[in-house]
């Protein structure tokens, strides 16, 4: 099993909280575009937004990764959105890691604000589609690796 580490290097361990997702077969680029949409929340903001988009009532906006992506009117103010529900449930899932990770270290949880929100490439399943005449061709899924470190807030 590898040894994970945390790009965010806290100074002091007893002021921040981590929670980490290793390998999740999500997409890379919705993972990216949530956490730049929960980064500054507090846990229960987060939450309720990620279970607005479960339900499909709220958009996240898409800013790097918004060509050919419908308009959405919830975006907050951007054009381009959509609804990773398949993201959302597992970003509901971390959170719900930070929080009970805040309360054992006994912070306030209402006042936890998500001060790091990082998702990147994993590894690549690699998967061969055959075509016609004896070819093949590549069709590679990358996992994704999140991390969360959440600080107590006054």
């Amino acid at each position: 099993m590898p040894k994970f580490g945390y790009s965010f290097q806290v100074e002091d361990p007893l002021l921040y909280v981590r929670a980490s997702a290793r390998e999740v077969n999500i997409s890379p680029k919705h993972a990216r575009e949530i956490c730049r949409s929960i980064k500054g929340m507090t846990i229960t903001k987060a939450r309720k937004l990620l279970e607005e988009v479960r339900e499909e009532k709220v958009a996240i906006p898409y800013r790097r990764y918004h060509q050919q992506v419908s308009h959405k009117s919830s975006a907050r103010g951007y054009v381009a959105g959509g609804y990773p529900v398949k993201s959302a449930e597992v970003f509901l899932k971390l959170l719900d890691n930070l929080e009970n990770n805040a309360s054992f270290k006994g912070m306030n949880v209402e006042k936890v604000a998500i001060v790091h929100a990082n998702a990147y490439k994993g590894i690549a399943i690699k998967d061969y589609v055959p075509r016609a005449h004896g070819r093949s061709s590549p069709n590679f899924h990358v996992l994704v690796h999140i991390e969360l470190v959440g600080k107590e807030v006054a």
